[in-house]
């Protein structure tokens, strides 16, 4: 599975409606055969701050970076950041999430 983990850095006047201006791209990714799942958090320390949690099969990741949605967000939406954002983006051997054994619930 490829993990990725982005941080954007969103220009604070846009901060607020970050969630809707991704919408189109988020359910177009999610719908993406491969995706495992594609989830954005907003930083407690930072509220200009988005966290995107993706992951997708080995072999689907190449499909979501030449896919239409993935070029139409790459043009338009760095006009709403301060900055590129940061990535990191590993391969994992594993094909979902773990439980956290040191915080079992019973």
């Amino acid at each position: 599975m490829i993990l990725i983990v982005a941080k954007w850095p969103v220009k604070p006047e846009f901060a607020d409606q970050w969630p809707e201006l991704v919408r189109e791209f988020t359910a177009a990714t999610r719908a993406e055969p491969g995706n495992k799942f594609f989830e954005w958090s907003r930083s407690l320390d930072d509220p200009n701050t988005y966290v995107l949690v993706e992951a997708f099969d080995d072999d689907a990741a190449e499909a979501h970076v030449t896919s239409s949605h993935f070029q139409v967000a790459t043009t338009e939406l760095p006009k709403y950041l301060e900055r590129t954002p940061d990535i990191v983006n590993v391969t994992v051997d594993q094909d979902d999430w773990s439980k956290l054994g040191e915080m079992s619930v019973d």
